[in-house]
């Protein structure tokens, strides 16, 4: 073979590459399609849940964010919560990246970087999920926090050690400071 010349390998290497890069872009039309379909329905169903309003980046499909109530007969009745969506690539077969921009005092929520530890967002993750079904498990995690699985240490202390009033009382406190309107 001289030089120049494409040797057989080369050949069945390229046929492969192309089907790779054909397979990768279809795979890039499909969660693009995805992320559509979810917008569409989030523009459906905006009246239908009234604790969640989800929202999409103008100019980037895969950045979203979310303002959420915090729920009734908790610490964080009141307050509106804004969250961050980073929804890689190759979602939905990985789970978008979320975390609370607004400060949050909860055991499973990294006070300073809003990051989130819920299994679905990690582990448990599955395709069937929404970014509006992600809202709600988050919603519910306000709700009921697991303690034994601390970001904030100070918060899962409070409550692993039976000092629900304490803990309600800085959630309280910081829900009134980041997450409900100023007055006045």
């Amino acid at each position: 073979m001289g030089f120049g010349e494409k040797s057989d390998l080369y050949n069945v290497f390229m046929d492969q590459s192309d089907f790779a890069v054909g397979e990768f872009v279809q795979q890039s039309i499909n969660q693009r399609c995805r992320l559509f379909k979810e917008y569409k329905e989030v523009q459906r169903e905006k009246l239908a849940d009234p604790d969640i309003q989800l929202v999409c980046d103008e100019t980037n499909i895969f950045k979203w964010t979310a303002l959420i109530k915090g729920p009734s007969e908790t610490p964080y009745e009141g307050g509106v919560f804004q969250l961050a969506f980073a929804v890689p690539e190759n979602y939905p077969l990985q789970p978008p990246q979320v975390r609370f921009l607004t400060k949050i005092f909860h055991p499973n929520v990294h006070f300073k970087t809003g990051e989130i530890c819920l299994d679905i967002l990690k582990n448990a993750w599955s395709p069937a999920w929404t970014l509006q079904s992600v809202c709600r498990a988050i919603i519910a995690l306000m709700a009921h926090p697991e303690a034994d699985s601390p970001l904030n240490c100070d918060s899962g202390n409070l409550l692993r050690s039976g000092d629900v009033r304490g803990f309600n009382s800085m959630a309280r406190m910081y829900t009134r400071l980041a997450a409900m309107p100023k007055k006045g």
